[in-house]
């Protein structure tokens, strides 16, 4: 199995590069889906949530209001950190449980948006970073995502800069290109990605 963490900045392009790897036949554990998972209704981690920061984060319907809970913690780092010391042990147990069901020879991609920011790197055998310019997520952000100009450069001002991202990376995906040159770029990482996972598959087989 080979473990690898995929990262990049919002609007950075990062959810296309992970469909792609799944196309080749990556096995994706994305962490922001499993964080919604985490604060379902009914769920401990949204009971905890509502105890942090009250019943107005919820919707009429009992759920999580995103948006409201977003507009909070972007805004305030000391609620960033409470929101994060909740949801980020949920979310670390149940990625482990999707990896252990996955195949000795998988390509496990763990998809985590705030992986620099937690200081997660060691916890895989490579790093991927997906980098696009400041330029092009904010313009991603407020035009495919209907986000205003202050409240994209808030959420993007809330996590680590390019520099600190690429600092971590093994293999950097440049996403400032078309479609089809992105395609390219990621079946020459998903090559290098089979052979690696390979090799660990052979090291840890028992003689």
């Amino acid at each position: 199995m080979l473990k690898v963490g995929l990262t990049g900045g919002i609007g950075a392009g990062k959810s296309e590069v992970s469909r792609l790897l799944v196309e080749h036949g990556a096995v994706l554990i994305d962490a922001d889906r499993i964080a919604r998972e985490v604060v379902a209704p009914g769920t401990p981690g949204l009971t905890a949530v509502v105890e942090a920061f009250g019943e107005d984060v919820l919707t009429a319907d009992g759920s999580l209001d995103r948006p409201k809970l977003g507009s909070i913690v972007f805004a305030d780092p000391g609620r960033l950190a409470v929101l994060n010391r909740i949801v980020h042990p949920l979310v670390g147990a149940r990625s482990r449980e999707l990896e252990e069901a996955a195949a000795p020879d998988a390509v496990v991609v763990h998809d985590v948006p705030l992986l620099t920011e937690n200081g997660l790197a060691p916890l895989y055998d490579l790093v991927i970073v997906v980098d696009a310019s400041p330029e092009t997520q904010l313009d991603r952000l407020v035009r495919l995502r209907g986000m205003t100009e202050q409240d994209a450069r808030a959420r993007m001002a809330a996590q680590a800069t390019r520099e600190q991202r690429r600092r971590i990376a093994d293999i950097v995906i440049d996403n400032d290109v078309p479609l089809d040159t992105l395609r390219k770029r990621v079946a020459q990482v998903w090559e290098d990605l089979v052979r690696r996972a390979r090799e660990n598959s052979a090291e840890q087989a028992p003689e």
